[in-house]
């Protein structure tokens, strides 16, 4: 294994993108020093192969939650097999849940619910949550800055909203995902975000198989990728690229294991 340690903190490994090649792909990411991936749970079908890829890769954790757009999914029963499901020890985090207004389903009354509802779960079982937002930023911050939120430490994933925002997210003391969008030629607002952020907050992700940045754009996307995020996020921090791996490194595992 190389002199180098990785830490993907936000894959999908068991979408069927991966099915002719997940265990070689998750094999290669170990032997080349990524060290932790984090597989993140969407829906409740997810909730369970992501926890079975916990069982058979090492290095590989899992995020457990339901994603904003299948919220409509959940009940009392499946809640609670949620909750006991989150409870296992690789499971580091509560996620990938939030609010998601893009589409006009399901209603935005029911994702909040769910989003107060899983963010209150991970309080109850003391591990940090993986929000997504988009084109929610209002009822986002509204909740997070809320009594609910309260005490619970996590990360934006997939971050893409202004500095001011950021600037607000900071105050509460959170964590950035930064994935291959960083890279793209639009990405001048996540770009602006990225000068602002200060390094100690930032963590690597891809969302692989989603958005593999340039020049794989519109290619499936694996953790393999990263590289190419963290050469980005070095150049606008004008910083050395080792140093990008390494503080993220740190930041994730004072995130996720507490150290």
């Amino acid at each position: 294994m190389r002199d180098i340690r990785i830490f993907e903190t936000h894959a999908h490994y068991d979408d069927k993108a991966f099915d002719e090649d997940r265990d070689e792909l998750i094999k290669q990411l170990y032997d080349e020093g990524y060290a932790y991936v984090i597989n993140v749970a969407a829906d409740l079908k997810s909730v369970e192969t992501t926890y079975e890829l916990t069982t058979q890769y090492e290095h590989v954790y899992a995020a457990i939650g339901v994603h904003p757009s299948e919220v409509e999914e959940l009940n009392e029963n499946n809640f609670q097999h949620l909750r006991e499901v989150a409870m296992r020890p690789k499971v580091l985090a509560v996620g990938e849940i939030g609010l998601d207004y893009h589409y006009d389903e399901p209603d935005k009354a029911v994702q909040m619910d769910w989003f107060e509802r899983q963010l209150m779960l991970a309080r109850s079982i003391n591990k940090p949550v993986i929000i997504h937002s988009r084109e929610a930023t209002e009822d986002t911050m509204k909740i997070l800055k809320s009594n609910i939120a309260r005490d619970i430490p996590g990360v934006m994933h997939c971050y893409s909203y202004s500095v001011e925002t950021a600037r607000e997210l900071l105050k509460l003391g959170y964590y950035f995902g930064i994935g291959g969008v960083i890279t793209f030629s639009n990405a001048k607002k996540v770009v602006e975000a990225v000068e602002e952020i200060p390094l100690d907050r930032i963590l690597l992700e891809t969302d692989c198989p989603y958005l593999a940045p340039t020049p794989h754009r519109g290619e499936r996307n694996s953790s393999l990728y990263i590289p190419l995020i963290a050469e980005k996020i070095a150049a606008i921090k004008d910083v050395p690229y080792h140093k990008v791996l390494d503080q993220t490194y740190k930041n994730a595992r004072k995130l996720f294991f507490n150290k």
